[in-house]
Formats: C-alpha cells, structure tokens, sequence
C-alpha cells in the first residue's frame, strides 16, 4: 500500500500540500483529480520520490521513501512524469528497455527480452519496435512512455497526467490500457488527471484536492455529486449518471 501521513510542502510562502494524510488502494486505479495547482502532481512527486516533503511521511509497503534505497525504490514504483524527455533518434525497443535498467544494469537478460516484448504487446506497439520516437504519432508516443514504465515490472505504475496532449480516441484508448493493467496484471495506477469524466468511468477512487488539501475521496460515485465538485472547482457542474456511472457537464 501506498500511505503518506500529514505530508507539507512549501514553494516560498505558498503552501501547495496542506497536511495530506492518504492511503491509496492496491490492485486499483486511483484517479487524483483537481484545478491547476491543487497540488496533484506534487503529491504524485514526492510519492515518486522525484520531490522531497517538507514535512511529514511518504511509505511504499514497509518502505520509509525518505530513506529507502533508490534501487528498492525502483522494484517497486515505476514513475512517469508529465514533461517526458527523451531524444527522438531513439527506437521504441530502446525506450520501453530502460525500464529493465533496475533488474539487469543495463545488461539485457533473456528475461529482460521477454518483460520488453510483453509491455510492447500490452500497448499494442509490438510491430513498432523498431520505429524512432519522432515517426511515431502522439499517441502512439504516450503508449510507449507508459510502456516504458510497464517494463519496469513493478506492482505500483504512477502516471502523471497520461492523457498529456491526447485526442479523444487516443484518450479513450490509453484508459482502456490503464484500465487493464489493474485488471490484466493486477497492478496498482496512480494517475493525475483532468478530465472527470475519464477519471468517472475508468477509476476505482477519485482522490480530490483543492489548495494542498484532500477535499474528497471515495468511489467515483461518492465523488462526483455536484456539491462537492462546486467546491473544489468554484463552478456549477451538473451531474448525469449513465449506467451507474456519474458525468459532469460543466460547459455552459
């Protein structure tokens, strides 16, 4: 399980996390939503210990991530950051393999081979492997980062912001991905994301902030009520519920 207990973090005199206190679900998706700098994506950071907390307490299982090694680290949380940078001279295979780079070295083992071809099937880029980065479409980029992470073989996947500059479609498509790694491979997601109506249909628990703190966590369902997400957006949003699943309709 992934647990932070009374976390703070400070930019100058602006407090961007508040005391946040939260277990996260394992073998879910767990969508962290709210408006520009509520503090998503530095809560998603000092959990992936890419940003140190002022104060208060990160832990992965038994791990204090303050302390722990960074290889112990790596076997368990695989990251991927919204500002992806990697040269475009690279070939898919090359990228997706430095999620090997924990176990092997960056010796590639037979195993090694195998873990890299699995994660290219799961995001359906396996005919792709050999294309560089900049012949790829951005959809097909996205899938490949995340495949990266993947290739990590870890039992925890944090994404931040995953449908970074995605149409639609590739949206659609890049949640039914996350959707089965939950439940293909019974990994643990993470995801920092903007769209509610994604994070409704796709997500297990919906952990919502508004100015460092959690306003509201639960089921979807318990999440999106037009109340809550009034407050946390500042913005009358109504709420329609399809098949079980609540909408937001907030464009008028």
């Amino acid at each position: 399980m992934i647990r932070t207990e009374h976390l703070t973090k400070s930019y100058g005199p602006t407090r961007v996390l508040d005391d946040v206190s939260i277990s996260l679900l394992e073998g879910k998706l767990t969508a962290i939503v709210g408006a520009n700098g509520a503090g998503k994506s530095t809560l998603l950071s000092i959990i992936s210990r890419l940003l140190d907390a002022d104060a208060g307490t990160a832990h992965v299982d038994e791990l204090d991530l303050a302390t722990a090694k960074s290889e112990e680290v790596a076997r368990r949380l695989a990251v991927l950051r919204q500002d992806t940078h990697m040269t475009s001279r690279l070939s898919v295979r090359e990228l997706v393999s430095f999620g090997r780079f924990p176990h092997s070295g960056g010796r590639l083992t037979a195993e090694d081979d195998r873990i890299i071809a699995q994660s290219l099937d799961f995001f359906e880029l396996g005919d792709l492997g050999d294309r560089h980065l900049d012949q790829l479409s951005g959809g097909q980029r996205q899938r490949a980062f995340v495949a990266l992470a993947l290739a990590q073989d870890t039992p925890y996947v944090l994404l931040d912001e995953p449908l970074n500059n995605l149409d639609m479609r590739h949206s659609v498509r890049m949640m039914r991905h996350l959707r089965g790694l939950v439940e293909q491979l019974n990994k643990s997601v993470v995801i920092v994301i903007h769209d509610l109506n994604f994070a409704a249909a796709h997500a297990d628990h919906i952990v919502a902030l508004k100015d460092g703190r959690i306003i509201e966590e639960g089921r979807p369902v318990d999440v999106m009520t037009a109340p809550i997400l009034e407050k946390i957006y500042e913005l009358p949003i109504d709420i329609h519920v399809i098949d079980g699943i609540p909408y937001a309709i907030y464009f008028r």
